[in-house]
């Protein structure tokens, strides 16, 4: 019986080798997860909580929120601050940032600025999502009937739309999540706008805090109910699609520590 040729054995102890070292290199890594499981066309946005950082922080954020730009071609950023334009991780994403891709951002301060506005995008097969951002400090710390204005306003933006998905962007949590807010005339405010999101079909609301080291807020609205999923430092990437949202919470390492299905309006699933 004949040998086989040398280059044969060569071959097969090389693919041994390479497939060993393989096994032993990926033997308790962590796997990042693909996002990409939509459809093509699915539309991806960012949202992120603003404010003051340590130095390290702000750049490993705004590095993976680069990463995610350029991987999944991401439309925009909503930046949920109370600072508005002079929130300081904006103004550094402007001067980071490679990807030229518009950075909206919320404001909870009083003064000359405006204090909401709406951004309609179209997603696959002709239907749209809006972006709607609120400043909720003037619903928190405005008498009553200046924050009627703004809720005035919500309501007729949300009567006149016609989108499939609506989100909603404020920097307050709504009064059912936070029991901290003691003043009679606010909460008022914010149980009329979990009012309006429910009458009005709003799917999602972002908001964000005062602490900088966890992500933005998630809140499902489904019938009567509020629910707040947690979040830690990072940020979320939002798929969008004409069936369902899918987000997704991103730590400051890159990987994906949570995923939440919205597949009907209003219903989220973990």
């Amino acid at each position: 019986m004949g040998k086989k040729p040398s280059w044969v054995c060569t071959l097969a102890t090389q693919f041994s080798l390479c497939l060993a070292l393989y096994v032993f290199l990926n033997m308790g890594q962590p796997q990042r997860t693909s996002f990409r499981t939509g459809s093509v066309k699915d539309v991806y946005f960012i949202s992120v909580i603003g404010g003051f950082r340590p130095l390290d922080q702000q750049t490993l954020l705004l590095k993976q929120i680069e990463k995610a730009v350029k991987a999944y071609k991401a439309r925009f950023v909503v930046n949920i601050s109370k600072l508005g334009e002079d929130d300081p991780l904006m103004h550094n994403a402007t001067l980071y940032f490679h990807s030229k891709i518009p950075w909206y951002t919320t404001r909870a301060l009083k003064g000359p600025q405006v204090d909401y506005f709406v951004k309609q995008i179209k997603i696959p097969y002709g239907k749209t999502l809006d972006v709607i951002a609120l400043n909720t400090g003037s619903l928190q710390d405005s008498p009553i009937g200046n924050a009627n204005d703004h809720l005035k306003w919500l309501t007729r933006t949300l009567e006149a739309s016609s989108s499939n998905w609506r989100i909603v962007v404020g920097f307050h949590p709504l009064v059912a999540c936070n029991e901290n807010i003691e003043r009679i005339e606010a909460r008022q405010a914010f149980e009329l706008l979990h009012h309006i999101f429910l009458k009005h079909g709003v799917d999602v609301y972002l908001s964000g805090a005062d602490q900088t080291d966890k992500g933005p807020y998630f809140t499902t609205v489904d019938k009567n109910l509020v629910t707040r999923k947690e979040m830690v430092n990072g940020f979320l990437l939002h798929r969008v699609g004409s069936l369902e949202i899918v987000t997704y919470l991103v730590s400051l390492k890159g990987e994906v520590v949570n995923r939440i299905y919205i597949k009907q309006r209003g219903r989220g699933v973990m």
